[in-house]
């Protein structure tokens, strides 16, 4: 069947892609968000900007997006993704250490900032039901915005995400005070009945999980098929998000659900890392539709009072949720930096939104100018983050950025075969802490059983570096038999990590020297350490002494790296190049 280059649906992913194709590079290029730049080119291509132009110009319908529903949905399986991969970044332990800063904290803010926009709202002559509803909405802070920025490991990222965690997981209790508020009053027997049936799904998620998660990615380990893997991951976020949406809680939930026991499997950086780029993108279409929201024309009209509105909004969270955190025992730097953070809207504020219209809390005039006031305050949050950074920065915190869970020290080894496993044993003969990725599921298995710190990931796929945190280990060892793979590996990391010192198994001189040229701090050629070995053993056993053996080979070692080094066109180790 022929392809109809006229429909709306094909129109709007190939714009999609283009923006994506178009904003990440140019933005990343200007060292500016590309939050900013998915928002702007959704303003531009959204219904209020080229879009209400084509009616005059027919040729805008390939350049514009008018069906936002359509594209929404994309849109929230983005946010879905998002939590997916924050719990995997998680696991049960420090979710259940995290327990008083989600109940404490998150409740404290998200009613705290709530309470007191509605006083503020109350002020200027709103009614009270309808004050509670915008504040409570106005409370709520981006998930898909500020874990990115922030990271769930700094400190500013684990406070960040307590708060989270808490207003995504009030969500529904939430919508229903709003309906309970509306003039139809809906009864609270019904959200007891949606919590219930909800404890019993997330139980039988987590028990699920549990025992056919790690068999079912090893049969798809086995295949090593990344599509299979891709699929398995995409089916298993789907069907737990479906099945809390099933009886009326957030589908987010059931996609953190999933991530977390994910996360206690050997799987877990091979799932982060191939599961990524669908995120982004993802994201960024979510980032388009809150463009496509904003009418330009309204905004023209109303501008002071929407700049107004936000001003306050964010002054008063800021204010609130930085007091809070630094009574709670933060340090000054990190309170104002989360607060400041925190203090926009939220992509569920939208919802909120729709929920007290729908209750009769507020008229539709009210709901499209506080909408406004959400898109304006997305668009703001990387700007916010920045001026956050900086105001810790003048208060004289300076451990922005620095992840709590990265041990410096770790060597990791890439490839747990024959080498990798004598490399790590001579490791800890001498103390050295190390960990293994290894793409063998039934090596990883074995070591796993032995006790050996040995995980599941292929490092040779592009993103995985930047999943598995090598740019952050003492030294990365690769160890793998595949020369091309290990060449492409090396020149990757040395391009994300200048200073690492990067240790490499060389089948030949040949193949070494395109290690050195790839940027490896060391290239061990296995065809010379058999030559070498070999004649250690001969001199041995024709009587010559040990010290002067030992002597001469590493002399001869040390002559035939230099010849290598020559040989691959450097004169000098790759990292005393870079200085």
């Amino acid at each position: 069947m022929a392809l109809d280059v006229h429909s709306p649906g094909l129109s709007d992913a190939l714009v999609v892609l283009a923006a994506a194709g178009l904003v990440i590079p140019a933005f990343a290029r200007l060292r500016i968000s590309p939050v900013i730049g998915f928002i702007l080119v959704g303003v531009v291509v959204g219904p209020f900007g080229l879009g209400s132009l084509v009616a005059r110009w027919p040729l805008l319908f390939y350049v514009t997006i008018n069906d936002i529903k359509g594209v929404s949905v994309f849109a929230e399986f983005g946010i879905i993704l998002l939590l997916f991969s924050v719990g995997l970044e998680l696991s049960f332990q420090r979710l259940w250490a995290m327990r008083r800063e989600v109940a404490g904290i998150g409740a404290t803010e998200l009613f705290g900032n709530g309470f007191l926009i509605a006083a503020a709202l109350l002020a200027f002559g709103y009614s009270t039901n309808a004050a509670l509803g915008l504040g409570i909405a106005l409370a709520l802070s981006s998930t898909a915005l500020v874990l990115p920025i922030a990271g769930t490991t700094s400190p500013v990222g684990r406070l960040a995400f307590a708060m989270l965690l808490f207003e995504d997981l009030a969500l529904v209790p939430v919508i229903f005070l709003l309906g309970a508020l509306g003039p139809g009053g809906q009864p609270f027997g019904a959200l007891g009945q949606v919590l219930g049936l909800g404890i019993v799904v997330v139980a039988a998620l987590l028990v699920a999980g549990r025992i056919a998660l790690p068999r079912v990615f090893a049969q798809a380990a086995r295949t090593r098929s990344p599509e299979l893997f891709l699929s398995v991951a995409l089916l298993v976020v789907i069907l737990a998000s479906l099945a809390t949406l099933a009886v009326g809680l957030s589908p987010i939930v059931g996609a953190l659900i999933a991530g977390l026991v994910i996360a206690e499997t050997d799987y877990v950086h091979e799932v982060e890392g191939i599961i990524a780029p669908f995120k982004n993108l993802a994201l960024g279409v979510f980032l388009l539709t809150v463009g496509m929201q904003l009418d330009l024309r309204f905004l023209v009209v109303n501008w002071p009072a929407l700049i107004g509105a936000v001003a306050v909004v964010v002054v008063l969270k800021a204010s609130l949720t930085a007091a809070l955190l630094w009574f709670g025992g933060a340090r000054p730097g990190v309170a104002a930096e989360t607060g400041i953070l925190m203090s926009s809207p939220s992509e569920l504020t939208l919802v909120v939104l729709g929920a007290a219209l729908t209750a009769g809390l507020i008229d539709g005039p009210t709901a499209t100018f506080w909408s406004g006031v959400t898109a304006i305050g997305l668009t703001i949050t990387p700007l916010l983050a920045d001026v956050g950074h900086r105001v810790s920065r003048r208060i004289g915190w300076n451990e922005v950025g620095v992840p709590a869970n990265v041990d410096p020290q770790t060597t990791v080894i890439i490839g747990y075969g024959r080498v990798g496993e004598m490399v790590a044993s001579m490791l800890q003969v001498h103390n050295k802490p190390w960990t293994a990725i290894e793409a063998n599921v039934d090596v990883v298995a074995t070591a796993r059983r032995e006790g050996k710190p040995v995980r599941y990931g292929d490092a040779g796929r592009s993103g995985a570096t930047q999943a598995l945190h090598l740019a952050d280990a003492a030294a990365v060892v690769l160890t793998m038999n595949d020369p091309v793979q290990s060449v492409v590996l090396a020149r990757r990391l040395r391009a994300e990590a200048p200073d690492l010192t990067i240790v490499a198994r060389a089948r030949d001189p040949e193949h070494a020297a395109k290690l050195y040229r790839a940027g490896v701090t060391d290239a061990v050629p296995e065809t010379l350490e058999s030559s070498l070995q070999l004649s250690e053993a001969v001199l041995v056993d024709l009587g010559v002494a040990m010290g002067p053996v030992i002597a001469s080979i590493h002399e001869k070692r040390d002559e035939l790296r230099e010849a290598i080094k020559e040989a691959g066109g450097l004169n000098a180790p790759p990292r005393l190049k870079a200085l």
